[in-house]
C-alpha cells in the first residue's frame, strides 16, 4: 500500500488563515507574557524580591520544574531574567510582524521552542505568582503552534486537530468542573455573584452585575451549553466545526468584556480558530456557504491531489502522536469525579487539565494597606491607603480593562482576601512597603506619600458590593464598602515609637 498518496489528506490548505491568526496572536500573547515578567518578576521574586527565587531554586530541584536558571552557568539574577525577557519579546515581534513566516517550513519550530523554553524557565521557578491555568495554557499552545509552519507549506491538518482537542479540554474541563463543584452552578444563580466576586472586575461588570434575574440565569445556563455541548462539535465535519468555534469565541468575548482574565480568553479564541476553515471565513463575507468538507478527501482517493512536502508533514505526525501519549491522563481527568482543575501532568506543562471557577464567591473581601506619617497609632486622621493598578480600593475608582496583562501582585490580594495561599509574602510586602521600597513601589497604583516610608501602616479588611444606581447619582461612589476588621494593627517603620 503506497502510504504517501495519503499525505495530501494531512494537509489542511483550507485553514491559511487560521494558522497566521495562530502564529502572530500566540506570538503577541508571548509578548505581553515576558512584558509582565520584565516588569514584575524582580520585584516579587528577584533577588530582593517577596519570595526571591534564588531561595527557591536552592531547596528544589529540575524535577519541580525546569529551568535554564537552574544551569550552573546561568544562575538566576535579575539581569538575566531581564535579558530572557528581551529575547522572548524579540522573537515574538519577529512572528507578529512576519519575519518567520517568510522562512522554511521548519523555521517556526526553533522559534516557538525557544520562547517556550524561556517562558517555562519562568514559570518553573514562579511559585504561587505564577501557578495560574493561562500559564500552563500558553506555554501548551506554544509548543503546538511550533509545528503550524510558515507560509512555504500547507498547514498541517493533525496539528490543527490536537489545538482544537485543547480548546475542548479548557472548555469542557471549566463545564463539568463547575458541574461537580459549588451548587450555585446547578441552581444556576451563580451569575448572580460572579460579575461582582469575580478576582478583577473590568468597567463593564457593574452593568453585568446589575442585570435582572432572569438574565443571570440565562448566562448560567448558556455557560454550561456551550462549555458542555459545543466543544464538541469542533470534531464534526465543516461548516459545523467553524459554526461551533464561533460560538465559544462569542461566548469568550463576552468574559473579555465584562472580566479581567489575564490572557485567558484571548487564548482560548485563538485557539478556537483551529476550526474556523478560510472557505467559511469568506462566506461571511458573501462568499458563498461553505461545502461540507469533502472535496478534498474525493480529490485525494481519485488521485488528483500530491503533496511537496512529504517530511514535513511526517514530523508534525510525529510531534501530534507525542502529543496524543501525554493526552492520556488529562482525557482520564475529565471524566473523574475528582477532577483537577489548572493541572499539569508532566514538568513540562504539556498537554493540561484546566477549568476555573469549580466554586463560587459569594461575598468580595478586600485587603486595604493603610499608612500614615503620625506616630499616634491611636489617631485615625491621616491614614491614606495604598491604591493598586486593578484591584478595587478606592470607592469612587470604576474598574479598569488591565487584560491581556497580568497583574500578579492584584491577584495574590484577591486569593489572600479569600483566606487562601502562603501569607508570608505579605508581610514582606508589607515590610517593604514600611522601608519605602521603590521597587513595590512601582507594582503599586499610587504612593499616597509619594516616595516618603509611611511611619506607621496597617491593613483593614471591607466587604465591598457594588454602588447601586441611586447610590452612584447620590454619591458618585462606583462601590460600596462596609469595615469587617483590622488585619494587621498599626506597626512601625521610620520614625515609629
Amino acid at each position: 500500500m503506497d502510504f504517501s498518496a495519503w499525505l495530501p489528506l494531512l494537509e489542511a490548505t483550507d485553514y491559511t488563515i487560521a494558522r497566521e491568526v495562530l502564529l502572530r496572536g500566540v506570538a503577541t500573547l508571548y509578548f505581553v507574557a515576558f512584558l509582565g515578567a520584565f516588569n514584575q518578576f524582580p520585584a516579587l521574586l528577584g533577588e530582593r524580591g517577596l519570595s526571591p527565587a534564588p531561595e527557591f531554586i536552592e531547596r528544589t530541584s529540575a524535577r519541580n520544574g525546569p529551568s535554564l536558571f537552574r544551569w550552573r552557568f546561568t544562575p538566576y539574577s535579575d539581569r538575566l531574567l531581564r535579558i530572557v525577557c528581551l529575547i522572548g519579546m524579540a522573537l515574538s515581534l519577529c512572528v507578529v510582524v512576519g519575519i518567520v513566516q517568510l522562512g522554511p517550513a521548519w523555521t517556526t519550530i526553533p522559534v516557538f521552542l525557544i520562547m517556550w523554553w524561556l517562558y517555562l524557565s519562568i514559570v518553573s521557578i514562579g511559585q504561587y505568582y505564577y501557578g495560574f491555568g493561562w500559564e500552563s495554557l500558553l506555554l501548551e499552545v506554544g509548543f503546538i503552534v511550533a509545528f503550524l509552519g510558515t507560509w512555504d507549506v500547507a498547514p498541517p491538518f493533525l496539528i490543527l486537530l490536537f489545538l482544537r482537542w485543547t480548546v475542548f479540554r479548557v472548555e469542557f474541563g471549566a463545564g463539568m468542573i463547575k458541574m461537580r463543584g459549588d451548587t450555585s452552578w446547578r441552581d444556576f444563580t451563580a451569575m448572580n455573584y460572579h460579575h461582582q466576586t469575580q478576582p478583577m472586575p473590568n468597567l463593564l461588570s457593574r452593568w453585568a452585575h446589575q442585570k435582572p434575574q432572569w438574565w443571570h440565569k440565562a448566562e448560567t445556563l448558556g455557560s454550561h451549553v456551550i462549555q458542555l455541548v459545543f466543544p464538541w462539535l469542533l470534531f464534526f465535519p465543516q461548516p459545523i466545526a467553524s459554526i461551533a468555534a464561533c460560538v465559544i469565541i462569542l461566548s469568550q468575548l463576552a468574559l473579555v468584556a465584562t472580566g479581567n482574565y489575564a490572557w485567558l480568553n484571548w487564548l482560548t479564541i485563538l485557539v478556537a480558530f483551529s476550526a474556523l476553515s478560510d472557505s467559511f471565513l469568506r462566506s461571511l463575507v458573501g462568499g458563498g456557504w461553505p461545502g461540507w468538507g469533502w472535496e478534498q478527501v474525493v480529490a485525494v482517493l481519485n488521485g488528483q491531489v500530491t503533496t511537496q512536502s512529504s517530511a514535513w508533514l511526517l514530523l508534525t505526525a510525529v510531534a501530534f502522536l507525542f502529543l496524543c501519549a501525554l493526552s492520556w491522563r488529562p482525557l482520564l481527568n475529565l471524566f473523574s469525579s475528582r477532577q483537577r482543575m489548572n493541572a499539569s501532568f508532566n514538568r513540562w506543562h504539556l498537554v493540561n487539565a484546566y477549568g476555573a471557577f469549580g466554586s463560587m464567591t459569594q461575598v468580595r473581601r478586600e485587603l486595604i494597606i493603610e499608612g500614615t506619617l503620625s506616630t499616634d497609632p491611636s489617631s485615625e486622621t491621616g491614614w491614606q491607603a495604598y491604591e493598586f493598578k486593578g484591584k478595587p480600593g478606592d470607592v469612587y475608582r470604576r474598574a479598569p480593562q488591565v487584560a491581556p496583562y497580568h497583574l500578579r501582585l492584584d491577584w495574590m490580594m484577591w486569593f489572600l482576601a479569600l483566606g487562601s495561599g502562603e501569607a508570608l509574602w505579605f508581610r514582606r510586602l508589607l515590610d517593604k512597603i514600611v522601608d519605602g521600597d521603590p521597587a513595590i513601589r512601582r507594582l503599586l497604583g499610587t504612593d499616597p506619600f509619594n516616595g516618603q516610608p509611611p511611619v506607621l501602616i496597617r491593613v483593614r479588611v471591607f466587604e465591598y458590593r457594588y454602588a447601586t444606581a441611586q447610590e452612584r447619582r447620590e454619591t458618585g461612589q462606583w462601590w460600596w464598602r462596609k469595615e469587617l476588621g483590622i488585619l494587621v494593627p498599626p506597626y512601625g517603620g521610620q520614625g515609629a515609637a
